[in-house]
């Protein structure tokens, strides 16, 4: 998600959401054949059901969060604060409710997806590292 970061929030939102969409889609595939090699379809018709509808749900959910963390920098006019990006992880995982059919599975997801992206943004913007030595 290199070219995500680039430039300030609230602008090139179309990209931003293809970005993410593709970023859904793309962890949904890989979601999907962790789920088939350790579930077993019955057929291979259902198999590919499955990736469907898995990497489908996933580029829903990353379009979302692109949208909604885009349009939010957008109307709050604060481009660079993290609460935009709990904004869109809520979205998102409220539409994993819908999908579930579930108010608990939305608002779990809501608050796990929004604070989750709130500290990528904190993150980035501190210059946290996953990897690599440690700054002194």
């Amino acid at each position: 998600m290199a070219g995500y970061w680039d430039g300030p929030e609230g602008e090139r939102c179309p990209q931003r959401t293809w970005l993410a969409t593709r970023v859904g889609a793309a962890a949904g595939l890989v979601g999907a054949a962790y789920r088939i090699i350790l579930l077993r379809p019955g057929s291979a018709l259902a198999a590919l059901q499955t990736a469907a509808a898995d990497s489908v749900t996933m580029a829903t959910l990353g379009a979302v969060f692109g949208l909604s963390t885009c349009l939010s920098a957008q109307v709050r006019e604060e481009p660079e604060d993290p609460l935009n990006y709990f904004i869109g992880g809520c979205a998102a995982g409220a539409v994993l409710g819908v999908r579930a059919h579930s108010y608990l599975t939305g608002t779990t997801a809501c608050l796990g997806f929004g604070i989750t992206a709130a500290l990528m943004k904190i993150g980035n913007k501190e210059g946290w590292r996953l990897t690599g030595p440690p700054k002194l």
